[in-house]
């Protein structure tokens, strides 16, 4: 009996090994995931954004985050001009509403740059001497009597008498006019 004890012994010892280290492995992995889950809970409460606040404003914190200005120039040059880049982007601005997005953007933007620009003395005395200069002059009325720029100016009234907001104006307009005619007329007929 002692003999079978001593050869049972060892293999229950084995077992029990086995087992214990199967049960820490998969106690490790739940463990693990229920840290996770709890780290990730942390960080969703207030206490924790202010945490993560309190480090990113932290001086030493800034001064490693700050980056070397080359690399970041370098690391959008490269994005901006790859291949895949501009597949992105022509990909991007075929989307119409983000490409009028985009452009309602730059328009005001470009808007307010140019009011200030004319609001600045400097910069219209500037324009006034470009615009001035024989050669600019000479240049802008041989454009203007090109046929292809009177192509283009034709396209653009026609486009603009199409335009149904034109169509209202003009309409407005004749309306105006003759009732302004009318009263004219009836102010004559008072009169003689």
């Amino acid at each position: 009996m002692n003999r079978i004890k001593m050869l049972l012994l060892p293999a229950f010892m084995l077992a029990l090994a086995g087992c214990s280290s199967t049960d820490a492995e998969g106690g490790g992995q739940i463990d693990y995931d229920q840290t996770k889950k709890m780290v990730v809970d942390i960080l969703k409460t207030d206490d924790g954004k202010k945490a993560i606040q309190d480090v990113m404003t932290d001086d030493a914190m800034k001064e490693k985050l700050v980056m070397d200005q080359k690399v970041v120039s370098d690391t959008i040059e490269k994005t901006l001009t790859s291949d895949k880049a501009t597949a992105f982007w022509k990909k991007t601005y075929s989307d119409p509403k983000f490409a009028q997005g985009v452009a309602k953007y730059l328009r005001s933007e470009n808007e307010k740059l140019l009011k200030d620009l004319m609001n600045d003395p400097s910069y219209r005395n500037m324009m006034i001497q470009v615009l001035k200069e024989p050669e600019i002059q000479s240049e802008m009325a041989d454009a203007m009597k090109s046929k292809a720029f009177r192509e283009h100016l034709q396209k653009v009234i026609n486009e603009t008498m199409d335009s149904p907001l034109f169509k209202a104006k003009m309409q407005e307009f004749l309306i105006k006019a003759a009732e302004d005619a009318k009263a004219q007329a009836d102010a004559k007929k008072e009169g003689s």
